[in-house]
């Protein structure tokens, strides 16, 4: 009689898992369920609708975010359309006049056919304010410099204007214009950038001292 002999590789020191495989039918036992720690970390509670609710909260900031640039893009258009509204809604315009010459000079007339234009256009008023170091005593050609201011406006339909003389106060023309504009609650000053090339006017001091918009009419 012959006897069968099998050889089985077991391993020498088992685990608890090889061995309940080994030795038991039942089905092994289900995975545990996801886990995520709580706000305590004190219990696992991790579900698919708190991280929904994670989700939802955090997509909010994007919102604000583009809720504050809208605002601020807004807030920059609104400045645009304010400042775009001050150079087309003229009442009141200054014609700043600082040169010696009589029968006025090329800037001067040019600046004085600008604001006549503008005026008429916008239907504003015109302040003329001619400004000179010397006394009036000391000007034999003032009248005449008077009535080239005068026939140049007329020109341009102006007939009525309001004129002021500043004349041998020791200020400076760019303090004066900007004291007039001030007093007069001006709209717009109009002059000619001769006057700045002749240092007539003081270019920083006009920045500084004019609280209106200034157009600076190029040569």
């Amino acid at each position: 009689m012959a006897f069968a002999h099998y050889l089985v590789a077991v391993p020498t020191e088992p685990s608890n898992l090889t061995k309940a495989a080994l030795f038991s039918t039942s089905p092994p036992p289900p995975p545990p369920p996801p886990l995520s720690f709580n706000k305590n970390h004190s219990d696992l509670t991790l579900s698919s609708t708190s991280l929904k609710t994670k989700a939802r909260k955090l997509s909010i900031f994007p919102k604000f975010r583009r809720t504050g640039q809208k605002g601020k893009a807004k807030a920059k258009e609104s400045e645009v359309s304010l400042a775009a509204e001050a150079f087309t809604n003229f009442k009141h315009l200054l014609l700043p006049i600082t040169d010696t010459n009589p029968y006025l000079s090329e800037g001067t007339r040019q600046a004085a056919a600008t604001a006549a234009a503008l005026a008429k256009k916008y239907g504003a008023d015109i302040t003329v304010v001619v400004i000179d170091e010397r006394q009036k005593e000391s000007l034999p050609e003032h009248e005449t410099q008077m009535s080239s201011i005068r026939w140049h406006l007329a020109e341009g339909g102006f007939q009525e204007f309001k004129l002021l003389e500043r004349l041998g106060e020791g200020s400076k023309p760019t303090a004066i214009i900007g004291e007039v504009a001030d007093d007069l609650s001006l709209d717009l000053v109009v002059i000619s950038m001769e006057a700045i090339h002749s240092k007539h006017v003081d270019a920083n001091l006009l920045a500084e001292f004019i609280p209106c918009p200034v157009l600076l009419l190029p040569l």
